[in-house]
């Protein structure tokens, strides 16, 4: 099999109010991508946080720009040959107007919700000059060894990815967790019959992935 890779894009951070958090507290939360070198072309999984004011005084993000982060993964902007958004949040798709003309692969659902709930997103990140979306109505190959694979729960139009190299399995999980904990959470639940884990963890474990990765968590989860 010719080598695909999956690596970490750093977008920066913002700080989740005490009033998300579930914890009475404030929380640090990193903001990540993933660059996938594939043999057909270079993949960016998540482009990093959008720009607002209220947006901003809300969660302070400390951004790195688009160019930047890629930088950092010896990559540049002109690059990129494909986008998939995990979700349109954001914190997810702020980069997406730097790379017109490139084919988003987003769920349809998530599409719909993005255009038509109000603050579910920055419409300006959605509708930009240039947007080229292929909308997809479920699981979907979009490049050998590279499927999406929806995860609702975050959004209804969530989705991951799931890539297949040389080394294993990488699944690019974006937020269908908050964080690896919760992840394992759900998988320990699946296994035991306990609790009420998304129907969507069997899928993916059947994929026996070597690594999950997230999009708001510098830990990865392992078997």
């Amino acid at each position: 099999m010719t080598d695909i890779t999956v690596r970490r894009v750093d977008f920066g951070l913002f700080i989740r109010p005490a009033e998300e958090t579930g914890t009475g507290v404030p929380r640090v939360e990193p903001t990540l991508g993933y660059l996938i070198d594939h043999p057909d072309g270079r993949l960016l999984v998540d482009t990093g946080m959008g720009s607002h004011p209220e947006v901003d005084r809300h969660y302070q993000p400390r951004r790195i720009p688009l160019g930047a982060a890629l930088a950092g993964v010896e990559a540049k902007i002109e690059d990129i040959g494909y986008v998939v958004n995990c979700h349109l949040h954001f914190d997810h798709c702020g980069g997406n107007p730097q790379l017109a003309g490139v084919p988003v692969f987003t769920q349809r659902s998530e599409l719909a919700t993005a255009r038509t709930v109000v603050h579910h997103t920055l419409p300006d990140l959605v509708d930009h000059a240039g947007a080229h979306y292929e909308e997809l109505d479920g699981p979907a190959e979009i490049l050998p060894g590279v499927l999406i694979v929806p995860t609702p729960g975050h959004t209804a139009g969530h989705q991951s990815v799931v890539v297949t190299t040389a080394d294993g399995t990488v699944i690019v999980a974006g937020q269908s967790h908050d964080n690896a904990t919760a992840f394992t959470g759900d998988v320990l639940g699946h296994r035991a019959g306990v609790g009420a884990p998304p129907e969507w963890i069997e899928t993916l474990l059947a994929f026996d992935p070597r690594r999950v990765v997230f999009a708001h968590d510098n830990a990865v989860w392992t078997p």
